[in-house]
């Protein structure tokens, strides 16, 4: 195992839009994901494998940079929940669309996350995501250290500050519209996988619909019986057409829109994440103000460093937030705008096809007829 990583400046070695999760291994309860990135030298690739208390310890030490100005200010790629090979239902509530499809959602899912991670003007640049990528070896074991969501955690025990008010308009204004859009993504994904799920049952119905059409198949020389056997067999035959039309309409469905959206809702609350942080910082600075004002002459010096201290780091804060959301907003609107774009694209595909395949049948039937 490798040793404790050191939070220090680190280009990486791959190219960031390029990491692919390939497969997923599973050996009993742990799944294990294979991981390649392509060499910024062009000479090759890195492969390595990964499970999940290895991202865990990445994201840890994503969140462990205090140091770095304006940390707190970053919207923080979300990590989906963990997977599990035999999941409750509870669990495959929390993954949603990340688990359906035998997989291939959710390796989308942390392909996009590390991408996002790998691209990132700041968190790209510390050295565990570096290993994380190229090292042959296991990261170390998930150590509990002190880190921004461990305050954000004890921040929580004051949940009056979520309704502080801002001093800052854009803020202001951007809380709002998160507080709004963060409960309608929750919502419309939760809706359209109830789509999902209700056409992946149809699927089913329509398959043993199809199987049992094929129990009405009576032997013999009676013409009658020959000619009802044949109709059920064509019909048996039509239903499990249905069945793989509704089955690719809900594969499409999850690879696309659905990924989407859960991609959305996953971000929505991680930018709620970072703007309640930042409200956080500002109580703070508001309260060494306050008291550097009523700070005796003994201890005014002391106070005063401090609230410039809080003053510069919620300045760092505030420019690094301001950023984030610019570049949040744009590859949002550029992620929906793809997912609808690909999701029409699949589903006019997938018509056409089942459009001839069902003619064929009709043929088929008129012909009976």
């Amino acid at each position: 195992m490798m040793e404790e990583v050191k939070e220090v400046t680190s280009n990486l070695s791959v190219h960031g839009q390029n990491i692919k999760v390939t497969e997923v291994l599973k050996d009993g309860d742990t799944l294990t994901f294979l991981i390649v990135s392509q060499k910024l030298s062009g000479t090759g690739e890195y492969h390595v494998d990964r499970t999940y208390d290895d991202f865990e310890w990445l994201q840890q030490h994503l969140f462990s940079q205090e140091d770095v100005p304006g940390i707190q200010g970053v919207i923080f790629p979300p990590l989906p929940a963990k997977a599990q090979v035999n999941a409750s239902a509870k669990v495959v509530k929390q993954l949603g669309f990340l688990a359906l499809g035998e997989w291939q959602p959710y390796c989308k899912a942390l392909e996009i996350y590390l991408r996002q991670i790998a691209t990132h003007s700041i968190l790209s640049k510390n050295k565990a995501v570096e290993i994380f990528l190229t090292s042959s070896e296991p990261p170390g074991r998930q150590r509990a250290r002190k880190n921004i969501f461990n305050r954000l955690s004890q921040a929580v025990e004051g949940m009056r500050k979520e309704g502080h008010k801002d001093v800052d308009e854009f803020f202001q204004t951007e809380r709002d519209h998160n507080l709004i859009l963060t409960g309608y993504t929750k919502t419309a994904a939760e809706r359209f996988l109830d789509v999902v799920l209700t056409e992946q049952k149809i699927a089913v119905a329509c398959g043993h619909f199809s199987a049992a059409l094929h129990l009405c198949v009576e032997p013999g020389e009676d013409p009658d019986k020959q000619a009802f056997s044949k109709a059920c067999v064509k019909l048996s035959e039509l239903f499990e057409s249905m069945k793989k039309n509704i089955t690719s309409v809900a594969e499409n469905n999850v690879n696309t829109l659905g990924l989407g959206l859960d991609l959305e809702s996953r971000y929505q609350e991680a930018e709620k994440e970072m703007l309640f942080r930042r409200t956080c910082k500002l109580v703070e600075l508001e309260t060494a103000r306050r008291n550097a004002e009523r700070a005796k002459p003994v201890k005014k010096a002391a106070m005063e460093e401090v609230k410039k201290a809080a003053e510069t780091e919620f300045e760092h804060i505030c420019g690094v937030a301001k950023q984030e959301i610019s570049c949040f907003k744009g590859a949002r609107v550029e992620m929906l705008q793809q997912a609808l774009v690909q999701w029409c694209e699949k589903q006019l595909l997938t018509a056409k096809q089942n459009a001839d395949q069902f003619n064929q049948h009709l043929q088929v039937f008129r012909g009976m007829a």
